[in-house]
This record gives structure tokens, C-alpha cells and sequence, in this order.
């Protein structure tokens, strides 16, 4: 399963309650699963400069690597696997995917918690910012339009993760073999 929303959902969060439930779940963004990429040259950037200068998040994209992806998918035959994230180029993996969560949020919860949060300090930038709050406004509509699963992100971590389990459960009962 994909987790995914904007910046400042709580992807990370829910991905932390799941594994604390002793659930397959992985931050993509902080477990080798993403990287920077020119998109110019196609070349990977290990380290991007921290503030951004402006125009960077134009020039250079957060993207998956199927490869990545294609191992957890192998590894978690027997298991439902929460891949957590938000990644550029979604479409290339998607097909991995029994199905898709998008957590959302108003703008005034997401600017709170990337101004706020201690994790990480992709946010807190005026252009990162800008860049999620943009993404925000599309998202829910954008994910709506590929039969995501939208869930509120307001709500406590616990509740939310808890709603995203729902979720798996109602796809692993549509597969369920019949008897």
C-alpha cells in the first residue's frame, strides 16, 4: 500500500505508528526508497544544498526507485507492506500498488507543522513551503481522479493510522479468496 499526501501530513508519523503496531511499514523518504534527481541531465544529487536557493525544487525532482519498490512488493508477499511518501514520478510504481491512501490536510495544519516539526527541516524554506502548500491545494482532487483513498490528516497520528488500516483491511477482504 502508498501513503501519500504533501509535506506536512503526517506521513512519516502514521508510518511510525504502523511499525510501532508491528507493521511492515517504510518511510520512503528516510529508508533509501527516494532521492534528488536533475531533471535536466538525469543525474542524482546526494547532498542538495540546505537552504534551496531559489529555483532549485524547479530544476531538480523527488523521485522513487522502482527497483526499490519492486523488493519491498517481493519481500511482503504474506503481509500487507505501508509504503510512506510523495514522490514526483508516483506514476512509474503505482502498478505496485493494491491501493493508494492520500492523507490531506487544510493549509494552516500544514504550515503549522512544517514550521513546526523537529524531524526534518524540508518546510521551513520559503520555496519548500510554497511548494507544499501549492501541492495541497491540487492534491485531494488529483488523487480523488485515480481512485485514492483520501483520509483526513488532521486527526491525531493514532487515528489516522488507524483509518489507513481500515483501509488495507477492506482491500484484503475484496481478495480474499471466496468460500
Amino acid at each position: 500500500m502508498w501513503v501519500t499526501g504533501t509535506a506536512g501530513v503526517g506521513k512519516s508519523t502514521v508510518c511510525a505508528a504502523l511499525r510501532s503496531r508491528g507493521h511492515l511499514a517504510i518511510d520512503a523518504d528516510w529508508e533509501g526508497y527516494n532521492r534528488w534527481v536533475d531533471r535536466r541531465s538525469g543525474e542524482i544529487v546526494a547532498d542538495p544544498p540546505y537552504p534551496v536557493p531559489a529555483g532549485w525544487l524547479d530544476r531538480y525532482a523527488w523521485r522513487i526507485i522502482r527497483a526499490k519498490v519492486e523488493a519491498l512488493v517481493e519481500r511482503a508477499r504474506e503481509e500487507t507492506a505501508f509504503l510512506c511518501g510523495y514522490v514526483e514520478n508516483e506514476e512509474e510504481v503505482r502498478d505496485l500498488f493494491e491501493l493508494v491512501v492520500c492523507l490531506v490536510a487544510d493549509a494552516e495544519t500544514i504550515r503549522d507543522r512544517l514550521q513546526t516539526r523537529a524531524t526534518n527541516a524540508f518546510g521551513r524554506h520559503p520555496e519548500e513551503l510554497a511548494a507544499a502548500l501549492d501541492l495541497a491545494e491540487r492534491i485531494e482532487a488529483m488523487y480523488r481522479s485515480r481512485r485514492a483513498t483520501i483520509i483526513d490528516a488532521r486527526r491525531p497520528a493514532e487515528d489516522v493510522a488507524d483509518a489507513v488500516l481500515a483501509a488495507a483491511a477492506r482491500v484484503a477482504d475484496r481478495s480474499a479468496p471466496a468460500r
